[in-house]
Protein backbone atom coordinates (compact mmCIF):
# COMPACT_ATOMS: atom_id res chain seq x y z
CA UNK A 1 0.00 0.00 0.00
CA UNK A 2 0.99 3.02 -0.92
CA UNK A 3 0.07 6.96 0.55
CA UNK A 4 1.60 10.43 -0.66
CA UNK A 5 1.50 14.07 0.24
CA UNK A 6 2.49 17.39 -0.25
CA UNK A 7 1.63 20.64 1.61
CA UNK A 8 2.16 23.97 1.01
CA UNK A 9 4.88 24.83 3.96
CA UNK A 10 3.33 28.32 4.38
CA UNK A 11 0.34 26.79 5.91
CA UNK A 12 2.19 25.67 8.61
CA UNK A 13 4.45 28.51 8.77
CA UNK A 14 0.88 30.60 9.39
CA UNK A 15 -0.23 27.54 11.57
CA UNK A 16 2.36 27.74 14.10
CA UNK A 17 2.46 31.72 14.49
CA UNK A 18 -0.77 31.93 14.98
CA UNK A 19 -1.35 29.15 17.73
CA UNK A 20 2.17 27.95 18.25
CA UNK A 21 2.70 24.85 19.99
CA UNK A 22 -0.38 24.35 20.15
CA UNK A 23 -0.49 23.95 16.51
CA UNK A 24 2.09 20.83 16.53
CA UNK A 25 0.28 19.38 19.34
CA UNK A 26 -3.11 18.57 17.35
CA UNK A 27 -0.95 16.27 14.83
CA UNK A 28 2.30 15.60 16.88
CA UNK A 29 3.23 14.02 20.53
CA UNK A 30 5.91 15.93 22.40
CA UNK A 31 8.84 13.35 21.28
CA UNK A 32 8.06 14.59 17.64
CA UNK A 33 7.58 18.36 18.83
CA UNK A 34 11.03 18.09 19.83
CA UNK A 35 12.86 16.61 16.62
CA UNK A 36 10.41 19.61 14.62
CA UNK A 37 13.38 22.16 13.47
CA UNK A 38 10.99 25.01 11.79
CA UNK A 39 7.91 25.24 10.00
CA UNK A 40 9.28 22.86 7.12
CA UNK A 41 9.72 20.19 9.07
CA UNK A 42 6.65 19.90 10.74
CA UNK A 43 5.08 20.50 7.04
CA UNK A 44 7.44 17.74 6.24
CA UNK A 45 5.82 15.53 9.53
CA UNK A 46 2.00 17.31 8.56
CA UNK A 47 2.66 14.87 5.04
CA UNK A 48 4.44 11.84 6.36
CA UNK A 49 1.37 11.64 8.61
CA UNK A 50 -1.20 12.49 5.88
CA UNK A 51 0.52 9.91 3.20
CA UNK A 52 0.36 7.01 5.99
CA UNK A 53 -3.11 7.38 6.00
CA UNK A 54 -3.59 7.25 2.37
CA UNK A 55 -1.34 4.31 2.18
CA UNK A 56 -3.96 2.43 5.10
CA UNK A 57 -6.81 3.53 2.87
CA UNK A 58 -8.47 5.63 5.62
CA UNK A 59 -7.46 9.08 5.84
CA UNK A 60 -7.56 10.67 9.08
CA UNK A 61 -10.65 10.40 11.21
CA UNK A 62 -12.11 7.43 13.67
CA UNK A 63 -9.46 4.47 12.14
CA UNK A 64 -6.71 6.33 12.15
CA UNK A 65 -5.75 9.37 13.95
CA UNK A 66 -2.22 11.78 14.02
CA UNK A 67 -1.55 10.39 17.07
CA UNK A 68 -1.59 6.81 15.91
CA UNK A 69 1.19 7.25 13.71
CA UNK A 70 4.63 8.48 14.99
CA UNK A 71 7.69 9.73 13.67
CA UNK A 72 10.87 8.93 14.79
CA UNK A 73 14.53 9.12 13.34
CA UNK A 74 17.27 5.92 12.97
CA UNK A 75 20.53 7.07 14.75
CA UNK A 76 21.36 8.15 11.17
CA UNK A 77 18.40 11.08 11.09
CA UNK A 78 16.10 8.77 8.40
CA UNK A 79 12.76 9.31 9.36
CA UNK A 80 10.78 5.96 10.51
CA UNK A 81 7.37 5.69 11.24
CA UNK A 82 5.95 3.66 14.66
CA UNK A 83 2.10 2.93 15.23
CA UNK A 84 -0.18 2.59 17.65
CA UNK A 85 -1.37 -0.76 19.08
CA UNK A 86 -4.36 -0.08 17.26
CA UNK A 87 -3.16 0.50 14.27
CA UNK A 88 -0.75 -2.45 13.95
CA UNK A 89 -3.73 -4.34 14.58
CA UNK A 90 -6.09 -3.45 12.89
CA UNK A 91 -4.20 -3.19 9.49
CA UNK A 92 -2.00 -6.27 10.35
CA UNK A 93 1.11 -3.75 9.23
CA UNK A 94 4.62 -5.88 9.19
CA UNK A 95 6.55 -3.07 7.82
CA UNK A 96 6.70 0.52 6.41
CA UNK A 97 8.75 2.76 5.18
CA UNK A 98 9.01 6.66 4.92
CA UNK A 99 10.68 9.49 2.59
CA UNK A 100 10.19 13.15 3.58
CA UNK A 101 11.29 15.79 1.19
CA UNK A 102 11.76 20.10 0.69
CA UNK A 103 11.85 21.52 -2.20
CA UNK A 104 10.93 25.64 -2.45
CA UNK A 105 7.85 26.22 -0.68
CA UNK A 106 6.90 22.20 -0.58
CA UNK A 107 7.29 19.12 1.65
CA UNK A 108 6.32 16.40 0.39
CA UNK A 109 6.42 12.78 1.61
CA UNK A 110 5.78 8.93 0.47
CA UNK A 111 4.68 6.00 2.65
CA UNK A 112 5.11 2.42 1.77
CA UNK A 113 3.51 -0.03 4.15
CA UNK A 114 3.44 -3.64 4.15
CA UNK A 115 0.64 -5.65 5.49
CA UNK A 116 0.15 -9.44 6.35
CA UNK A 117 -3.74 -8.82 4.78
CA UNK A 118 -4.32 -8.37 1.10
CA UNK A 119 -6.55 -5.65 0.44
CA UNK A 120 -7.19 -5.66 -2.69
CA UNK A 121 -9.81 -4.11 -4.85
Amino acid sequence: MIGIDLIKTSRMNRLIERFGEKALLKFLCPDEINLVKNYKTASGFWAAKEACSKALGVGIGSECGFHDIQIEKTVKGAPILKFSKKIIDNFKITDSSLSITHDGEYAIAVVAIESSTTNKI
